[in-house]
């Protein structure tokens, strides 16, 4: 929202850049009103000569390309194939490392270290803060609580009376679809199929186990199989459809996967004693409740999904350094953090993640750095998703302890000075402005 003063400002602005002809950017690729060829779009082509031409269009300086290209990045040029179209480098972002995390979970047990990516200054220092809180409380105790990736097309007709009659027929050969989506994938199983019918849609809801995978790739090959089936052979044809209805969460924050799965549902707790709250925070158990209670209600006066303090800073510096879809962070970040005073005065503080998208095989977590990421924690390769999960809500529950003892205490922003203006304008030799 916006006032009208500045509403009016902006509107008097657009009119005189977009109706005056002559400030209007022309495009030399190509005339207006026309397209490049598809190839200009999918561009796959990794060989030198494909890079050189890209960097020759582009027309910056040598040093941009130096820094992008380095002779590391262009010498493994093999390795990014699969992964990356209209190929020209590589970014580098700095690693830190958090832990060690003590984590009793279900299928994660021991001392972690884990690996963050970010450029945000005061980050790792405050996950490595709340993690050493935890260990030194006796760990997090995380379970897994239920897995499933869904996929949901829609299906459109004239009536609702067609969209029903494509419901029941569905519901009568559940185990037809199972077995055309299973045949797609060695280790998906569809394990869960609901329905949901709007007027003349019906949207229907595909779930999968996805094993080690985070599945998103894997969900769609199997879900397009099984609609080809419904095509096929169901007497009732839509009029059209289409592969998702927009009804799965994906990449999205949505009140359904708070209340469901998409991905890992995990939850993560720890009971940390008034003395360690005092010596590592600088505030008690009691004022930190009320500051998490202060932010539960600015959550529910904003209407946020889920209220919690800043798990997409976790998840997103966790996520790029062990080759997770980054984007999923948007549906990941939802979920609910709570705290409360136990009767001995120690802080008791819990967090709930529905929908934690992640694997250790499979799209970006193969690749040299992030494999050597996952290497770090001991949970790279199959067998291993369940695990890194459950350290995920650890490492959520040690960020939320860090920066809401950091309100409480009043010192959030000083720590953001000190570790990064301060940090940056000695860089420069400068003083911070």
């Amino acid at each position: 929202m916006i006032s009208s003063e500045r509403a009016l400002r902006t509107i008097a602005a657009i009119r005189s850049r977009y109706t005056d002809d002559a400030a209007r950017v022309r495009l030399a690729a190509a005339p207006p009103g026309e397209l490049p060829s598809a190839a200009a779009w999918l561009d796959t082509d990794m060989s030198a000569a494909g890079i050189a031409r890209r960097w020759q269009d582009l027309e910056v300086p040598v040093a941009a390309r130096d820094a992008l290209l380095d002779p590391a990045s262009a010498a493994a040029v093999d390795t990014w194939q699969a992964s990356i179209e209209s190929f020209i480098g590589t970014v580098k972002l700095p690693v830190g490392i958090v832990g060690p995390l003590a984590v009793n979970g279900l299928w994660a047990r021991g001392l972690y270290r884990v690996p963050l990516a970010t450029t945000e200054a005061a980050l790792v220092a405050s996950y490595n803060r709340g993690a050493a809180l935890l260990t030194a409380s006796g760990g997090a105790t995380a379970a897994l609580l239920g897995e499933g990736v869904p996929r949901t097309p829609c299906f459109v007709f004239d009536r609702l009376v067609d969209a029903g009659s494509l419901a029941v027929w569905v519901l009568e050969n559940r185990e037809r679809l199972r077995a055309a989506a299973e045949a797609t994938t060695q280790h998906g199983k569809l394990i869960d199929l609901t329905l949901t019918l709007e007027g003349n849609h019906l949207y229907l809801g595909f779930v999968y186990s996805t094993g080690d995978a985070a599945g998103q790739n894997m969900t769609t090959f199997a879900t397009e199989a099984a609609c080809r089936v419904i095509l096929a052979e169901a007497p009732v044809k839509p009029r059209r459809w289409f592969l998702d209805g927009n009804m799965s969460g994906d990449k999205k924050a949505t009140s359904a996967t708070l209340q469901s799965v998409r991905g890992r549902r995990v939850t993560a707790e720890a009971v940390v004693p008034e003395a360690l709250v005092a010596k590592a925070l600088g505030t008690t158990p009691a004022d930190m409740v009320e500051s998490w209670r202060v932010g539960v209600l600015g959550g529910v006066l904003s209407g946020s999904v889920g209220v919690q303090g800043h798990y997409a800073n976790g998840l997103a510096a966790l996520y790029i350094a062990t080759g997770q879809d980054a984007a999923c962070v948007a549906e990941s970040a939802v979920g609910v953090t709570r705290m409360e005073v136990t009767a001995d005065g120690a802080l008791y503080a819990s967090v709930t993640l529905p929908n934690v998208i992640v694997g250790t095989v499979g799209g970006g977590t193969g690749l040299p750095s992030q494999q050597a990421c996952l290497a770090l924690m001991g949970l790279s390769g199959p067998g291993k998703a369940h695990a890194l999960a459950e350290v995920v809500g650890a490492l959520c529950l040690a960020g939320e302890i860090s920066i809401v003892g950091a309100f409480a205490a009043g010192n959030f922003s000083r720590a953001h000075e000190m570790l990064g203006r301060r940090r940056r304008a000695g860089r420069r030799g400068r003083s911070p402005g």
